[in-house]
């Protein structure tokens, strides 16, 4: 409604200003051309039962107009009936489905029909028809399922308080849905689960592991950012979970603590007083090729996620550079339903702590904030501009946007990044360091891959043009899942730079993907 006044306002005070520059020497001629705008155009029209959408005819040169709204779920704010002869007008809407919403117009000569006309219609009379969509609240129905050994679904969990179904400690269940009113986020959480939440945009079903001993709440939330509506089903003591006699197994090795701790994550929780380090190693193979074989300082259980051991190391720190593998040779460490873990040779930390740097820049890294307009084409010319992409709320990695991009049959991109002033948008840099350069990446469709197929991210100024790609499709690239993929950089010349991205498509099919979550890790390297 805010921009429906300042629009009038504007072509009032433009109707004034002219006017008082007219005499009868001058012959002024009022074109006839169509505008209509609605408070909720940007969002395809879609409310929520009750909710109201402002329509307003800026049209110049209407000699009459009708509004008609659709009976019995609608009306017109300050009118007895369904129609109404005003410009701006204000429609409210109370059951939900798909309605139309017309606008006749009679003007007083031929008419321009929309902005972008360079030739008007030779009649004076248009019909206008907008669609309103008005969204169920939000509601959901949930159930919960046991998994078979093969992975298949198994017997249905009671969904109820305390019902306390009985899970084996480090077994998954099945948790789906089924809701109205078109949520577009979905969050499962339990403190006894792992992860301890679970949020998707589009899955209908995940699966959700429990290690730690006890009774365990549920919680499922689904919810819309526009029209905004959520339903909440919460459930306690939902799951009970039991000792298991199975094996324990390592899952992950990863970094807990900055350069000093690994931690070890079992499939279900560990006793701790059964952990003596002496029966942990370490070890630790330099970029140069040296083996460090640290002191461990300690080994415990973590407050907080009983199925994770921290091991600490005495005299040394770990760097992204270096490859760290921990071995356990059997002794006293067991699980709280008392079974031993088995040998553990040579298991490598995969996952680092690093920071994206690019959090900490006016960069859009996960393209939450910026309009398609600020990652323009960048003009090299032939291939490089046959692609089509938008900023897009239909998938996401993390936040509610990402980019949705299709290279065009054998061709290609290359995007930079600028704000509104069309300026380049940089990130600081410094030379000499090692840097990870990633990407997350959805395949919506990757056609008949038979040639080269890549993205690949390049800097301005500097630009080293020999760098590997940070994305390389072929024929067995994962569909219809995110997944990252980076390439170790370094820049030439400390300072700022900005993007430029690069695709390329040798294939006679469109190539249809999402990005999402920039990534910049500054790496640290052992001196």
């Amino acid at each position: 409604m805010k921009n429906i006044k300042l629009l009038i306002m504007l072509i009032l005070t433009t109707t004034i200003a002219v006017s008082c520059f007219e005499d009868d020497s001058i012959s002024t001629t009022e074109p006839n051309h169509r505008v209509i705008v609605t408070s909720e155009m940007n969002f395809d029209n879609t409310i929520n039962p009750g909710g109201h959408i402002d329509f307003g005819d800026l049209s110049q040169g209407v000699q009459s107009r009708t509004w008609t709204f659709p009976e019995n779920v609608s009306r017109i704010s300050g009118e007895d009936g369904n129609t109404s002869t005003k410009n701006v007008v204000k429609g409210i809407f109370n059951t939900p489905g798909v309605y139309n919403v017309t606008l006749n117009q009679t003007f007083k000569g031929d008419v321009y029909p929309n902005e972008n006309s360079t030739v008007p219609n030779t009649t004076r009379e248009l019909d206008t028809t907008i669609v309103v969509t008005v969204l169920d609240w939000v509601e959901s129905n949930i159930k919960a399922y046991y998994i078979n050994d093969d992975g298949s679904t198994g017997n249905e969990l009671t969904m109820t308080d305390n019902a306390e179904n009985e899970i084996t400690a480090s077994e998954f269940i099945r948790l789906t849905y089924t809701a109205v009113g078109a949520p577009d986020e979905i969050v499962w959480s339990s403190a006894g689960g792992k992860p301890t939440s679970i949020t998707t945009s589009e899955e209908t079903e995940v699966d959700m592991r429990f290690s730690k001993l006890g009774s365990w709440d549920l919680q499922y939330i689904a919810s819309r950012s526009r029209p905004g509506d959520a339903d909440t089903i919460s459930l306690k003591n939902f799951i009970k979970v039991i000792p298991s006699t199975e094996p324990v197994t390592l899952d992950r090795v990863f970094e807990k603590e900055y350069q000093t701790t690994i931690g070890l994550e079992f499939s279900r929780e560990m006793n701790p007083e059964t952990v003596n380090k002496n029966n942990f190693s370490v070890a630790i193979e330099t970029a140069g090729g040296a083996v460090i074989n640290p002191e461990i300082a300690s080994v415990t259980v973590d407050a907080n996620e009983g199925n994770i051991l921290q091991v600490e190391l005495a005299n040394e720190i770990m760097y992204n550079d270096d490859v760290v593998k921990i071995s356990y040779t059997p002794g006293t460490l067991a699980t709280m339903d008392a079974v031993a873990a088995t040998t553990i040779t040579g298991a490598v930390l995969t996952d680092f702590i690093k920071t994206n740097v690019l959090e900490e820049t006016d960069i859009d890294y996960s393209f939450e904030t910026t309009e398609d307009s600020n990652w323009p084409y960048l003009w090299w010319g032939g291939r490089w501009g046959e692609y089509d992409y938008n900023l897009s709320f239909d998938r996401a990695h993390t936040g509610s946007k990402s980019m949705y991009i299709e290279f065009r049959p054998n061709g290609g991109m290359i995007m930079g990044h600028r704000n509104n002033d069309n300026e380049d948008i940089t990130f600081l840099v410094e030379s000499g360091v090692n840097y990870e350069m990633g990407v997350w990446v959805y395949i919506e469709d990757l056609g008949n891959i038979t040639g080269e197929a890549n993205i690949r991210m390049y800097w301005n100024p500097g630009t080293n043009w020999g760098i590997g790609d940070n994305v390389t499709f072929t024929t067995t690239t994962p569909v219809g899942q995110w997944f990252y993929s980076s390439a170790v950089v370094q820049f030439a010349a400390s300072g700022d730079v900005s993007y430029m991205i690069r695709g390329v498509n040798d294939n006679t099919d469109r190539l249809k993907f999402y990005i999402d979550d920039l990534t910049l890790f500054k790496l640290t390297s052992r001196p």
